[in-house]
């Protein structure tokens, strides 16, 4: 049970994380010198996993927080969170990625510009695509 309320924490502040990127993608456009390290080299195909789990994750997010909040008793939030885990895991699993892997490039993303640009660009739709 341990290892389920670990992998939701981490999947939920790394789709906290997603609410934040704009913001600190306006603040911050270059990393600060001396303390970044390379990024690893992560795939085209794992950032397009990435950027749509991180869309999944998102929605289903705000769902259960929305759900969480609404419930009356403490066995009915119990029930939601385990439900949340299983849904949070499922969509990043449905994506190709481990939830290690997803956090792993989440914190590559949060920490590296030029990551987190491409994993931007793969969420936001581009002008065409609106047209």
């Amino acid at each position: 049970m341990r290892l389920i309320t670990t992998s939701l924490a981490a999947v939920v502040v790394t789709a906290a994380w997603h609410f934040a990127i704009p913001v600190a993608n306006a603040q911050v456009e270059t990393p600060s010198p001396g303390l970044s390290a390379p990024a690893p080299n992560i795939t085209d195909q794992k950032l397009d996993a990435a950027a749509a789990a991180l869309k999944r994750v998102a929605v289903l997010q705000q769902t259960y927080r929305q759900r969480l909040a609404q419930a009356p008793a403490q066995a009915d939030k119990d029930r939601i969170t385990a439900e949340a885990d299983t849904a949070l895991t499922n969509a990043v699993a449905d994506q190709g990625l481990t939830v290690e892997e997803y956090v792993s490039i989440m914190d590559v993303a949060q920490n590296d510009p030029e990551v987190r640009g491409k994993i931007l660009q793969r969420i936001r739709p581009s002008q065409n695509d609106r047209n």
